[in-house]
């Protein structure tokens, strides 16, 4: 796509479009000049319309008060985009394989904000199973898919996530002291994968690594849950080859 500032559409409709697409494809906190280096606006035009985008909800004020990150309305967008991706088949495929080795619901999630958001999944055959549906939206801190996604966090990055964020005890495992989670994702990126043992839900264990695209950059997080009455953590983590398989397979997707 041409984006030589010749090639700018004068339309302010098309301009919003534009810083959206820019922030999309670089996916992560981009400030308005660096958005600006792409698009070649006039700098009272682009940071006026990331005013208008941040005020409708389209985009959010990052951790550092000065880069922007997708908004609600535009990660409502992009939930029905992936929703669609129903008729994705090859990534459908890649989790159905994954459940049938399993024998557990499987999870594919993204960041949204300060969560994750379950994007896709293939529940178990089994009637008893945790009811955490496509678009539940799950905390960083507690779950094997948000804490996968801290590890993906630069260094500064995840200082201002520790300052800002509220560590909230979902169950008694939950972990709750700064300190303590800063140790857990030191340990987790070293190993390459995360848990989560009753840490969101009581009975309930998750493992989870990290989905990368082509460029190696992160994009999403591929995870199974089960009750501990089926599946200990131990005996889940036995699952791990598989796991990695089936996110390898669909980094070759992106």
């Amino acid at each position: 796509m041409d984006q030589s500032p010749d090639s700018i559409s004068s339309a302010p409709s098309l301009r919003n479009l534009q810083i959206l697409q820019v922030i999309a494809l670089e996916a992560r906190p981009m400030t308005p000049t660096e958005v600006n280096a792409v698009l070649g606006l006039p700098k009272p035009t682009i940071h006026r319309l990331v005013a208008n985008l941040e005020q409708e909800g389209y985009l959010s004020r990052h951790l550092d008060g000065r880069s922007y990150l997708p908004g609600p309305k535009l990660r409502e967008m992009m939930l029905g985009v992936m929703r669609a991706g129903h008729h994705h088949l090859p990534r459908r495929e890649v989790l159905m394989r994954l459940n049938e080795s399993v024998g557990e619901t499987c999870n594919l999630s993204i960041p949204d904000g300060d969560a994750m958001i379950y994007v896709d999944r293939v529940e178990t055959h089994w009637p008893l199973r945790i009811a955490l549906k496509v678009g539940s939206r799950v905390p960083l801190h507690a779950t094997s898919a948000g804490k996968a996604a801290l590890t993906q966090m630069g260094a500064a990055e995840f200082e201002r996530f520790l300052s800002k964020a509220r560590l909230h005890a979902h169950t008694e495992r939950t972990i709750t002291d700064p300190a303590a989670l800063r140790s857990e994702i030191a340990a987790i990126r070293t190993r390459g994968y995360s848990t989560d043992s009753e840490e969101f839900v009581p009975g309930m264990i998750a493992v989870a690594v990290p989905v990368l695209d082509r460029a190696g950059l992160f994009c999403a997080t591929l995870s199974f849950h089960a009750p501990v009455q089926r599946l200990s953590l131990e005996d889940g983590l036995k699952h791990l080859p598989a796991l990695r398989q089936a996110a390898s397979e669909l980094t070759g997707l992106t």
